[in-house]
């Protein structure tokens, strides 16, 4: 039977992290880079073990989001896997109820990149699709980012948005979205 269990970054040892990373490498074969496994650090983890192997893995981590003249408390989802011979059991449903729970309890709005295959799997859950434009504040000022449109999600917790509004998210390396 499968457990899941919260923590922070800092609580996990060694040999969760490295678990952890080895589940996310071989969910997104060959598309997971050092930066994505940076922006999946630093915040709440959702772990679903069976036993002593993990099985499953999501984070929420803080970011500010701009939007309608406000800087905006975000949780953002990031590194949400199932192992390939678990999945179509509810794990990846179970990671998003902890998750969300977090989310609810801590900040005014979650958001997350959904890929092509996972949004249904989001929308069902209740996260909407972004429809107005996304950006970047970069070290040059707010730079339109359209590889963020389509794939950009949110969870309404504290705040209402605007989904035809203009969203702008904090720099980071790599992957902004």
């Amino acid at each position: 039977m499968a457990e899941v269990r919260t923590a922070h970054t800092a609580q996990l040892d060694t040999d969760v992290l490295t678990a952890v990373r080895a589940l996310l490498d071989a969910a997104f074969v060959d598309d997971f880079s050092e930066s994505d496994w940076d922006h999946t650090l630093g915040g709440m983890h959702a772990l679903v073990w069976e036993g002593s192997e993990l099985i499953g893995h999501g984070s929420v981590v803080q970011r500010r989001l701009l939007h309608g003249g406000r800087a905006l408390r975000t949780g953002y989802v990031e590194g949400v896997a199932v192992r390939a011979d678990r999945r179509g059991r509810g794990l990846g449903g179970a990671v998003m109820e902890a998750l969300e729970r977090v989310l609810r309890r801590a900040y005014d709005l979650g958001a997350l990149s959904a890929s092509d295959d996972a949004a249904g799997f989001y929308a069902a859950r209740g996260w909407q699709l972004w429809q107005g434009p996304t950006c970047v504040l970069a070290p040059s000022g707010i730079v339109r980012t359209e590889e963020g449109d389509g794939s950009t999600y949110v969870l309404p917790v504290g705040v209402v948005p605007d989904l035809t509004g203009e969203l702008v998210c904090d720099w980071r390396d790599g992957d902004v979205w």
